[in-house]
């Protein structure tokens, strides 16, 4: 476990490390409730410095256009972070809860490869200016010039959750400051202590500008409103459910911000009657995963009728064999849970599978007795489900997967596409050609075949309807912390 010793308690802030106005607050170990360490608590006028920073550093100095600054900056801060990696996993295994294994996977080292990386060498190839040749203009009559400059967006607020806190800030501030924007980072107040290393790697170890990057950490959500709220700001970047996501698109509304919103899902498996069974449904594992807090986690199978119980029997034998455990041990796949209050709303949802006449055939509706403290939830397997009850419909964000029946493939894609999320989704087949040829008609945005998933620095993620506007990641991510102007003039 890290020592609180190495734990960062300040922000960063116009440059340096200082406390909050509001005092601290206590980071809890989710797996034992043991306090990590105090951390500091910002007061509305704290981030209002936060952001004046940030505004000051745009408007003031060369950062949105010194291309060779920002490369070398985002260069510095990957070296500074591997630097520090092994006393950062252990930080995420305490914070988060995060299982040591998934550290080596998403959660940590997968990000980081590329997180900082791809972006600033997007710097040096991406189009910055786009020339569309020589024209006579039907308005002039005059053979004019005709360029698009791609140029940041400005001031952006960075909003993290707490499932996969440092993967989301690294992909945020890399595709940010890449493109020239400065930034106000906000961890949730559930796992700030990698983004306040963060911003002690940067104040100590990079040439990045004072404001050109602040952390801010607070206790009271509304510190965090005040991204959205102020004229200051022109874009936020939010990772983390629907319902603060249409809250932000609200508020912002007011002056115009610009959005990213990568928001909640409940996507599905489609497991086709030629897939090998036995491998398809290694697939359900997905929802065990860092105890199924993820975004894009698979929490809805679906069997075809003729095969239902074999699958089923599959599943079973998975979810009994495993357990939740310790996430410091590397064979813990399944940790606990963030938070008192996720723990309550996550049993809440298994009691309500009941109520709806679901089968539960592994799992419980009362927390596992093996843990005398922590915020678990057992693995719980549904089966008899139906597309419109509510844990098929709602994002539970916990350790459960639902099993749906469907009748052929035209029924298979419309169950899966019967929700108001679209951010993820699998095709299992005997045939990669009909596997494409499904995923072709899911209503989603991030789409694996056959046992694979495309995450990457280069590959945009996002979703359709409820689950978000733009994309993180890929050129498609990077171009939305650019404004597009037109430029016109004679032609020489």
């Amino acid at each position: 476990m890290a020592d609180a010793a190495t734990f960062e308690s300040r922000m960063l802030i116009d440059g340096k490390l200082v406390d909050g106005e509001a005092g601290t607050f206590v980071n809890i170990n989710p797996a034992n409730e043991e306090t990590l360490g105090q951390v500091a608590d910002a007061s509305k006028a704290d981030m209002n410095r936060a952001i004046d920073a940030a505004r000051r550093s745009f408007d003031e100095t060369d950062w949105s256009t010194n291309h060779q600054l920002r490369k070398r900056c985002l260069e510095q801060l990957h070296e500074a972070i591997e630097s520090e990696l092994e006393e950062l996993r252990e930080e995420l295994i305490s914070e988060v809860g995060a299982p040591r294994a998934v550290t080596h996977g998403p959660q940590l080292d997968a990000p980081l490869a590329d997180g900082l990386r791809y972006p600033a060498r997007l710097i040096e190839t991406f189009e910055w200016e786009t020339d569309l040749g020589d024209s006579v203009v039907s308005v002039t009559g005059v053979n004019t010039t005709r360029k698009v400059w791609r140029e940041p967006v400005g001031v952006v607020g960075a909003i993290v959750p707490w499932n996969f806190p440092f993967e989301v800030a690294i992909n945020k501030l890399g595709q940010a400051l890449a493109t020239g924007n400065t930034v106000v980072l906000k961890p949730a107040p559930d796992t700030p202590f990698n983004a306040t290393r963060l911003g002690r790697l940067i104040a100590e170890n990079t040439d990045i500008p004072a404001g050109v990057v602040n952390v801010v950490t607070a206790s009271n959500h509304l510190v965090g409103e005040q991204l959205t709220l102020s004229p200051k700001v022109d874009m936020i970047s939010f990772t983390g459910s629907t319902a603060v996501g249409k809250r932000i698109m609200e508020k912002g509304a007011a002056t115009m911000k610009r959005l990213f919103l990568e928001l909640g899902g409940k996507s599905a498996t489609i497991v086709l009657e030629d897939a090998d069974f036995n491998t398809a449904c290694l697939i359900g594992i997905g929802p065990l995963l860092h105890a199924g807090q993820g975004c894009a986690a698979p929490t809805r199978m679906l069997l075809p009728r003729s095969r239902y119980d074999e699958g089923v029997a599959i599943l079973k034998v998975i979810y009994e064999n495993i357990a939740p455990g310790d996430p410091q041990d590397p064979g813990t796949l399944c940790g606990p849970v963030i938070s008192a209050k996720q723990q309550s709303r996550i049993l809440g949802y298994i009691r309500k599978g009941l109520d709806e006449g679901a089968t539960m055939i592994v799992g419980s509706t009362e927390a596992p007795t093996q843990f005398e403290q922590g915020f678990w939830v057992s693995p719980t397997l549904f089966i008899d489900v139906d597309n419109s009850m509510r844990i098929a419909q709602e994002e539970i964000f916990g350790p459960v997967l639902v099993v749906i029946p469907y009748e052929d493939e035209e029924d298979a894609v419309r169950i899966a596409n019967d929700s108001a999320y679209g951010l993820a989704g699998n095709v299992m087949s005997g045939s990669l050609e009909r596997s494409l040829a499904v995923a072709r008609r899911l209503r989603a945005g991030f789409i694996g075949l056959n046992g694979t998933a495309g995450y990457g620095a280069d590959t945009p993620f996002g979703g359709y309807k409820n689950s978000g506007v733009g994309r993180q990641n890929g050129i498609a991510g990077f171009e939305q912390y650019t404004e597009i102007k037109s430029v016109a003039y004679p032609a020489r």
